[in-house]
C-alpha cells in the first residue's frame, strides 16, 4: 500500500515527536514509573529510535504505535491527537497549529 500524502504528513510529524519528546505531553503510565531508572531509559531510548513499522502494526502509515520487549516487559506506545485544549481528539493531525500530540508509554499488561 502506498502511503497518501496526508499519512506522509502525519508520520513526519508523529516522528519528530518521537524522537525528540518534545511538541507534546509525554505520559509514562504508572507501570512506566515503577520500573527501575535504567529500564525507564531504555524504554525512552528504544521508543525514540524506534523503526519497526509494518502494515501489521501501522496500517495507515501514521507512525502512531509500536511495541517491542525491554528486559522481561512488553512495552507499548501510543500517540494520539487532540485540539490545543486537550479537550477533543483534533480533525486534523495534519495540523500542527491545530493539533497537540500525546505520546503514552505503558506496560503491555496495562493497556
Amino acid at each position: 500500500m502506498e502511503n497518501s500524502p496526508l499519512a506522509a504528513k502525519v508520520a513526519q510529524l508523529n516522528d519528530a515527536f518521537r524522537r525528540t519528546l518534545i511538541g507534546g505531553p509525554v505520559l509514562l503510565t504508572t507501570g512506566i514509573r515503577s520500573l527501575p531508572n535504567e529500564t525507564i531509559k531504555a524504554v525512552l531510548h528504544q521508543v525514540r529510535h524506534y523503526s519497526d513499522f509494518t502494515p501489521d502494526n501501522d496500517p495507515y502509515q501514521e507512525h502512531d504505535f509500536g511495541s517491542f520487549n525491554i528486559e522481561n516487559y512488553r512495552i507499548f506506545w501510543k500517540i494520539d491527537y487532540y485540539d490545543l485544549t486537550l479537550t477533543y481528539g483534533s480533525e486534523y493531525p495534519e495540523d500542527p497549529t491545530q493539533t497537540t500530540r500525546v505520546l503514552t508509554i505503558m506496560l503491555a499488561e496495562e493497556y
